[in-house]
């Protein structure tokens, strides 16, 4: 089960990647057109906080069931002096969860928000902090604290 879950995580990280770039370039190019927030810019809203909302629970299930996790927790003052396990201890979870609580905050501000531009601002500044929150959160081969390879066989 472990397996299966590390896989589904790495995988839909490039989709949770992908809606994130996507919805927000498509408002910030709707705010410099001043173009109507439309049926389409809801769905992707609602879309994407799902595909990050599943994300998440993926990766909490991943979390409780790692045995880097319970390493961690068995042995927190050996485990946390360990850039990797510290990172996948406390950082990763911890920052993607703030990512994804930014997400669901922009999707609900941006549904309830008054006129299109607003919705689309609301949109761009959740949904970019928690993007680059995401970018920082996620082991990339090329980190110093925890590297994995890009795509997961």
């Amino acid at each position: 089960m472990y397996g299966s879950l590390l896989m589904v995580h790495a995988w839909l990280r490039w989709l949770v990647l992908l809606s994130l770039l996507y919805l927000i370039y498509r408002s910030v190019n709707a705010l410099r057109a001043k173009r109507v927030f439309t049926k389409l810019d809801n769905i992707l809203r609602h879309s994407t906080a799902t595909i990050a909302h599943v994300q998440l629970a993926v990766g909490f299930a991943l979390y409780f069931t790692s045995p880097v996790t319970k390493y961690f927790m068995a042995n927190f003052r050996e485990a946390i002096q360990y850039a990797d396990t510290a990172f996948f201890g406390m950082v990763h979870i911890t920052l993607m969860t703030v990512a994804v609580v930014l997400i669901t905050l922009g999707s609900s501000l941006a549904k309830r928000r008054q006129g299109d531009k607003h919705k689309f601002r609301t949109i761009i500044t959740y949904f970019l902090i928690a993007l680059v929150i995401i970018f920082i959160a996620i082991p990339w081969p090329f980190s110093p604290l925890a590297n994995r390879p890009l795509l997961r066989p």
